[in-house]
């Protein structure tokens, strides 16, 4: 059996997460997780929303095998196998549900993955996400972001210099610049929640979500 890696940060942040989740889905849905990892955020909400069926994905395909070793090791029933996507691909999965037919995800979820990839990620993310949710899905993306009138902790302020010295691509993206990208996909931001060590949950979605926070 394949290796089952674990992440630290994962395993923090995965029970607040869910606390939102809770707030904010109903109790039967199709998601769709991009930048999977190491698997742990869909195994424990999987684990929470039985009445959901969890699709995990990651760009690497050799990242498939761990998670595919974590769902198996867990047994949950309503995870479907890993599968490998791009963001910035035009077509994101075969066979997909789109809007373009009757169906589409009704959860697009994403966690730090837009601070350690290039602008084009995000795009890709939001443009995507516009082209597959169905008429009342949302997309929750989780991590760091920066705002224009809340004052950004030195926390944060250190992390994204680090980011950009490793990569000029990446860093934490600012919560702005992410909606007016996200109004061009068709989307716009339906909630805002803070979240622990500094982070923020936003549901992006066609139409207005009714969410406490």
């Amino acid at each position: 059996m394949s290796q089952i890696q674990y992440s630290p940060s994962a395993e923090q942040n995965k029970q607040p997460i869910l606390d939102k989740l809770q707030q904010i889905l109903p109790a039967q849905g199709l998601a769709l997780e991009i930048a999977s990892g190491t698997g742990q955020h869909t195994e424990w909400f999987a684990r929470h929303f039985s009445g959901w069926t969890w699709q995990p994905t990651e760009v690497q395909d050799s990242a498939l095998p761990g998670i595919q070793a974590r769902m198996v090791q867990a047994g949950l029933a309503n995870v479907l196998a890993p599968l490998q996507l791009d963001v910035c691909a035009a077509r994101w999965l075969p066979g997909a549900p789109s809007t373009d037919s009757a169906s589409g995800f009704d959860l697009i979820f994403c966690a730090n993955m837009l601070h350690i990839a290039p602008w084009a990620a995000c795009v890709g993310l939001l443009r995507g996400s516009a082209r597959h949710l169905s008429a009342h899905g949302v997309l929750i993306t989780y991590g760091p972001y920066l705002e224009n009138d809340v004052p950004t902790v030195p926390s944060n302020l250190d992390f994204d210099a680090s980011l950009r010295q490793r990569n000029a691509d990446w860093g934490i993206r600012q919560r702005e610049e992410v909606a007016r990208e996200a109004a061009h996909a068709g989307l716009h931001l339906a909630a805002r929640h803070a979240m622990p060590a500094n982070n923020l949950l936003l549901v992006w979605a066609r139409h207005q979500v009714n969410s406490n926070g």
